[in-house]
């Protein structure tokens, strides 16, 4: 559940600006707020049942998107490969060297999308 959890996060810091202003507040309260189903059922005025569709229904059209789009697949690999990188030239190359500082500064950008 919490890789699920954190993989739709990471997928709404990417998409979430493609969803409906509904959406966006439904997934929000129930994934970045942690309220309940029940909660922000009685918040909206709103069946328990439609805030667990929408949810539902959030989580795929995320999922959605990524299928079509590929950002997230391609953030994963660019900072894997960085950190493949980093590991190798700390094996080759002083601390202080040019490629590895750019590799650290590389790696802190990476970081600031998450």
């Amino acid at each position: 559940m919490l890789e699920e959890t954190t993989r739709l996060h990471l997928l709404y810091d990417f998409y979430g600006r493609l969803l409906k202003d509904r959406q966006r507040k439904y997934f929000e309260m129930y994934y970045r707020d942690d309220l309940s189903l029940g909660e922000i059922a009685e918040i909206e005025d709103i069946s328990r049942q439609a805030v667990f569709e929408q949810v539902k229904r959030i989580a795929r059209t995320l999922e959605e998107y990524e299928r079509k789009l590929g950002l997230l697949a391609r953030y994963e690999k660019r900072h894997a490969l960085l950190e493949e990188l980093q590991r190798e030239l700390s094996m080759e190359a002083p601390q202080d060297s040019r490629a590895m500082k750019l590799t650290h500064e590389l790696l802190a950008l990476e970081m600031e999308i998450d």
